[in-house]
This record gives structure tokens, sequence and C-alpha cells, in this order.
């Protein structure tokens, strides 16, 4: 009986990292989830099968490539953890990024990562391109420290030393010690900043947005160019997004 239970949570467990790939990595091939995830091929095959049968996943018989099915935009509809939040957001959000000119991205913590639940486009040809439900590492960027850094120290270690974290770029940060300093200097200043350590060339500056108890529930960048953003351009960018959070915050406790 123990290792029928054992099977059933190791398949599980494989059923969601393949859901997991897709969603972050686009429609994938049936090589790229048995090298991705390490998968014997007969079990790729089966699981692949029965997602696809039960319309998780779509096979594109052109491409042979597995995309999110019609069953898992159902499931997804169903998650309302954070519609008031969103719905009290956007507007500010829109109007943060015609002001300044940049993108605006609302975001919450899912275990190592950042998940974007909003996001605001800048109205500038050249900009930061992102989309709704992109799950990035949270040790890279401004949102993902800023929500790091409210858990308790002992908590960010634990997910922080669970495993390896990759190296984005040269300014990325990937000792966990190091990090651990990151974050105690990210709660003092109450905001965070993304110095180039995700993607090269783009920096972005986060605040908290805190639920009714003042713990943060989520967070919210302003994203740019780094040719555009000076260390003066970046105070202004922090200042209206303080503001910006600050009502949001007073929307939501009301």
């Amino acid at each position: 009986m123990a290792e029928q239970q054992t099977s059933a949570v190791k398949s599980a467990d494989r059923v969601l990292a393949i859901l997991d790939l897709v969603a972050d990595s686009g429609p994938v091939r049936f090589t790229d989830v048995t090298a991705e995830l390490g998968l014997p091929r007969s079990s790729a095959h089966g699981l692949l099968a029965t997602l696809a049968a039960r319309g998780y996943l779509e096979l594109d018989e052109e491409t042979k490539r597995y995309g999110l099915g019609l069953s898992a935009w159902r499931l997804s509809q169903a998650y309302s953890g954070h519609s008031e939040l969103e719905r009290h957001a956007r507007p500010l959000m829109e109007e943060l990024a015609a002001e300044s000119g940049e993108t605006v991205q609302l975001a919450r913590l899912e275990g190592i990562h950042n998940v974007y639940i909003a996001i605001a486009h800048s109205p500038r040809p050249m900009k930061l391109v992102s989309h709704v439900g992109s799950r990035l590492h949270a040790h890279a960027t401004g949102v993902g420290k800023m929500l790091l850094a409210g858990l308790s120290p002992d908590e960010a270690r634990r997910r922080l030393t669970a495993q390896e974290l990759p190296r984005l770029t040269d300014r990325t940060v990937t000792d966990v010690d190091e990090l651990m300093a990151v974050l105690a200097s990210v709660r003092e200043a109450g905001h965070a900043e993304d110095q180039e350590e995700y993607v090269e060339g783009c920096r972005c500056v986060a605040v908290p947005i805190s639920g009714r108890d003042g713990t943060a529930v989520a967070a919210m960048s302003v994203s740019m160019p780094a040719f555009r953003c000076d260390d003066d351009q970046a105070l202004a960018h922090l200042k209206r997004l303080r503001a910006t959070a600050q009502r949001l915050q007073r929307l939501t406790s009301s």
C-alpha cells in the first residue's frame, strides 16, 4: 500500500511539473518534456496522453507541440484569490504607467518565484514585455526580493536553500548568505531594486502591497530599460510607486 501511495504521489508531482513547464515555457515538444523534467519516455508519453485526453493539454498535430488546453483555462478561471486586489489595482497601474511612461507589474509569491497577476504596459515603443501568469525567479527580481523580504528570515532562508538558484546575468546574486543580507536591507528600506539582475539592460523598483494585517500580500514594480533610468529617475519612479501602493492599500482595506 505504501509503495502504491508513493507511486501515486510521484505521478501527481510529474503531472503538475508538466503543466508548470508548459505554462512557463509555452508549447513544448515531447523531447522538451523528457529533457527538462528528466522523465522516462514511457512515463512522459502516458502522462501527456492523459493530460491531452482530459483537455488540460492540446497537441498541435502540425508542430507536434503540447500547449495548455481548455480544461486548464477553465480551472484557472475558478481561482479568485486575488480578484479583488487585481480589480482595484488595474486602473491605478494604468494611470501610473501613463504617468511614468514605464511598465507597471503586480506580483505574488509562489515558493521562490514571483507570479505576475496584473500588468500595465509602457506606452513607449521600447519597453519591458511580459504577461500575466509569468513566473520568474524571485531572487533576481525587484518584486521577488520585496516579497521574499516579507517572509520571516528563517522561512526565506529555507526557501532559498531548497534548490539551486540560477545566475541569470553577471549581476545576479545566488549566494544565500548574501541574499539574506540583501533582504534585510530591503526590509529596512521598504523597497527593492533589480539592477539588471534578471535581464541585462532592465532595471526596476518595487514596493510591498500590505494586507489588512500589515503583512505583504503582493508587490508592485515599475520596470524600465536601464539606458533611460539613472538614479534620479529611479527615485522619481519610486516616489510615484509608493503613492500608488498607498492608494491601493486604502482601497483594499476599506
